[in-house]
């Protein structure tokens, strides 16, 4: 293997070691041996090996010794410790003392292997974890990391985004709630000419009216009681990057009219002044209403959306990318991994139940479910029963689905109340002639003629 992990293997017993080489070199380990507790030591030092796999009674030095040792020269060192007389108190000891595994004599070689290989992955999360941590505090690897997935409907959008990121065009971001708006928006900012500048946001449904101003636009000492000072507004300090508003849909119609004239002006008025403030911002907004239906009911100004959806990309619901779910899976679980150095993995089942599963709440709920997952899994496979009951044991899908267009012919509202009456009586075809008032067999022809699967 290229790169091979490197293991020391250190017994005193010569059978043992040379049994073991064989095994470890078959299945492509850079193999070092060691037949005491001392030259374990000076190897530990020559050879920094990742994995070290020592008796612990020995000669002379023994295996906490060596582990004791491999501790000092590198903490990420993962030590195996092997025993024919396990004891509860060398147990507990071994493992207060950073021992990866305490396994006793005699073991078999699969399980053997495993325990190794899960060593060396877990060694290996680590050190890209504490790479990644060096090189954001350097400030290095700032390019932007595309948002996961290869479904269609949705690389599409990414590439839409990546186009129109080197525009100040404003962007409007339609889909439903956690499909993943913000993470696009923040890939367009870092993707953007703004990078270097700030990515701003707020929500602009979880303010009141009063305080959504302020905190857009500013305001000016004693323009409401406790303004003691001055103070900017997040369009300002935004200047020169990226602002993102998310939930416009729930902006107050008086309050989108003080947005309009800051986007058409590119300048805001702070609350209780009458100077304006120039900003030099990109506006990225993000909706899970429908705002065109908005626009008839008066909730939402025609001129604002106008204004707000000069390039609009729609971001689609995960059910409708079943294909992406077990990468955004396995993308959560690497990231838990690097963070707690226990590489983690789903189980072919459990994929099975999480690509079955509709998610009304998307991507975000998805993560959720596997940040649950993670907390009750004891090991590093997840199992099914790891997973919310609402995803092992979804609600079966109502019949009637579809909604009737406006003024829609006889056959379309005959089928939806065949459909309707047919869930009330739990599919049951008999019940269901009678509420109707017909017999089986007209239920059954008409069933065949609306294309209802029986």
């Amino acid at each position: 293997m290229a790169d091979a992990t490197k293991i020391l293997v250190v017994d005193d017993e010569t059978a043992i070691l040379e049994t073991l080489s064989i095994l470890f070199r078959g299945e492509g380990y850079d193999v070092v041996t060691a037949d005491s507790g001392a030259r374990a030591l000076e190897a530990l030092e020559e050879e920094r090996p990742d994995i070290v796999l020592t008796d612990i009674r020995m000669p002379g030095a023994s295996g906490l010794d060596v582990l004791s040792r491999a501790r000092e020269v590198d903490p990420e060192m993962a030590v195996i410790l092997m025993t024919a007389q396990a004891s509860l108190q060398s147990a507990m000891r071994a493992v207060n003392e950073g021992a990866y595994y305490y396994l006793q004599k005699p073991f078999g070689n699969d399980e053997l292997l495993a325990i190794c290989r899960r060593a060396a992955e877990a060694r290996t999360l680590r050190r890209e974890n504490r790479l990644l941590r060096r090189k954001i505090s350097s400030g290095e690897g700032s390019d932007a990391a595309r948002p996961v997935g290869v479904a269609p409907a949705f690389t599409e959008v990414v590439e839409l985004a990546e186009t129109v990121a080197g525009t100040d065009s404003t962007v409007l971001l339609v889909g439903e709630s956690g499909t993943g708006k913000e993470v696009l928006a923040r890939y367009i900012h870092q993707r953007s000419e703004r990078a270097d500048g700030p990515f701003m946001s707020i929500n602009c449904g979880a303010l009141p009216e009063s305080l959504l101003e302020s905190e857009l636009f500013g305001h000016v000492k004693g323009a409401f009681t406790g303004a003691v000072k001055d103070r900017d507004g997040l369009l300002v300090a935004a200047e020169g990057g990226t602002f993102f508003l998310d939930e416009i849909g729930e902006m107050s119609p008086a309050t989108q009219v003080k947005l309009l004239r800051a986007l058409q002006e590119r300048e805001v008025i702070p609350v209780g002044s009458t100077r304006s403030v120039p900003v030099d911002v990109r506006i990225i907004a993000a909706t899970n209403r429908d705002l065109e239906e908005d626009i008839k009911t008066g909730r939402f100004r025609s001129d604002l959306y106008y204004r707000l959806n000069v390039i609009q990309l729609r971001l689609p619901p995960l059910r409708e990318r079943k294909e992406d779910i077990p990468l955004l899976a396995r993308h959560f679980l690497d990231r838990r991994s690097a963070e707690t150095g226990t590489p983690l993995r789903l189980s072919e089942e459990a994929e099975g139940v999480l690509v079955d599963y509709d998610w009304p709440g998307n991507v975000r709920e998805l993560e959720n479910a596997l940040e649950r997952a993670c907390v009750v899994t004891r090991g590093e496979e997840i199992r099914p029963e790891a997973l919310p009951e609402r995803v092992r044991t979804p609600p079966k899908p109502r019949l009637v689905r579809e909604r009737p267009h406006e003024n829609p012919p006889m056959e379309v509202i005959e089928r939806a109340y065949i459909l309707w009456v047919l869930q009330a009586e739990g599919g049951n075809k008999k019940r269901t002639a009678e509420v109707l008032g017909i017999d089986p067999s007209t239920l059954y022809r008409k069933l065949n003629r609306y294309g209802i699967e029986d």
